[in-house]
């Protein structure tokens, strides 16, 4: 073998080589990529710890929460936007279609509240602009935040706070239908199925549909597979979790568990809601946090649940007894930076999950 032949055989050999590991890069990219978003909460412990320690630009910014989650292999994300300029909604949008990545927002229904409605629907409008300069065309929001079996003391009260809820609903659906951006309103542990889909249909608009969130509903008393089944024909986007329970003497406690590892029936979940919209979203919702109490057996959680059914509450608690895990995930004892650890083995965890049912 010549000098000129053995430099051209060593030539190749480093390109074959070179082009075998591209394609080895490239098949473990894309062995990574799932279409499924990831919602800025999934992150709040890395988010917070960026903050604390001074580091620029956080999880704050959607445009580095964007790469951050492209890195991950996840198909979109789930976060507030803000008001933003032109340059960088447009930014926004490029980026997004550049990593073939969907962007859906987050937003705070105007306050029907006489001191300041002007101002919050100008706030609401703007934001919602926003929105549509990003190409966003869906953005998630709550009418009753918090917890209705900690919140509330009194029927009465529940029902005052949904009635603001609902004026709320009001003021926003015109302008939403205006820009063109679907509302997607979360079952946040606030109201059943028969109280939300009068709320939907009272609206009925296009533009005010359901961000279903897979476990939620679970601690009123409500079964998973009836809950998707209900809010699917309205299902703009989907807050997908699994959840982990354990029985305690006030009722069970309530933890956000990686994909797959909870009681949820995921498969049959997302199956339900892909037949009502092929095209819908899922977003990942899994909080790394300690368990939550459900207090399910005592006299404050039925307060302003005196019309549940005895067979629901006995329905839940065989499902609760015949799913208990042995062990809750806890975290706030942890340093915060083990628990930035676990919250990110967490989310790569849901990924592959979610790879696995073609999400």
């Amino acid at each position: 073998m010549t000098h000129l032949t053995r430099r051209k055989f060593v030539q190749a050999a480093a390109a074959a080589t070179m082009a075998g590991a591209w394609r080895s890069a490239v098949a473990e990219e894309s062995s990574k990529k799932t279409r499924m978003g990831i919602v800025t909460y999934c992150l709040g412990i890395r988010n917070r710890a960026d903050r604390a320690a001074g580091r620029q630009p956080n999880f704050n910014d959607p445009l580095n929460f964007l790469e951050h989650c492209h890195r991950l292999g996840a198909g979109g994300i789930q976060h507030s936007i803000g008001i933003q300029d032109e340059s960088y909604t447009a930014k926004l949008r490029r980026e997004a279609d550049r990593r073939g990545m969907f962007v859906e927002g987050i937003l705070n229904l105007p306050r029907d509240e006489p001191s300041r409605r002007a101002a919050d629907i100008e706030r609401f409008d703007a934001e919602v602009r926003t929105l549509k300069q990003a190409g966003i065309t869906v953005a998630r929001v709550v009418m009753m935040p918090g917890r209705r079996y900690e919140q509330f003391q009194t029927p009465e009260q529940f029902h005052d706070y949904a009635g603001r809820g609902l004026k709320s609903l009001e003021l926003a659906e015109p302008i939403a239908a205006r820009h063109q951006i679907r509302l997607a309103l979360e079952n946040h542990k606030g109201q059943r199925i028969g109280e939300r889909l009068e709320v939907l249909k009272r609206l009925s608009s296009e533009y005010i549909g359901a961000c279903v969130d897979v476990g939620n509903s679970f601690a009123l008393m409500e079964d998973p597979i009836e809950v998707a089944e209900a809010y699917a024909p309205w299902a703009a986007t989907v807050h997908l979790k699994d959840q982990a329970v354990c029985e305690v003497e006030d009722g069970f406690l309530f933890a956000d568990a990686v994909l797959g590892d909870g009681f949820l029936d995921l498969p049959r979940i997302v199956a339900i809601l892909r037949r009502a919209n092929p095209a819908i979203h899922f977003c990942l919702e899994t909080i790394t946090r300690d368990p939550l109490l459900i207090p399910c057996l005592t006299d404050q959680y039925w307060a302003t649940l005196g019309d549940v059914p005895g067979r629901d509450l006995a329905r839940t608690l065989r499902i609760v007894r015949a799913g208990a895990a042995k062990d809750l995930p806890r975290i706030s004892h942890l340093p915060l930076p083990q628990q930035v650890a676990q919250e990110a083995t967490n989310v790569e965890r849901c990924l592959a999950y979610a790879r696995t049912l073609g999400i």
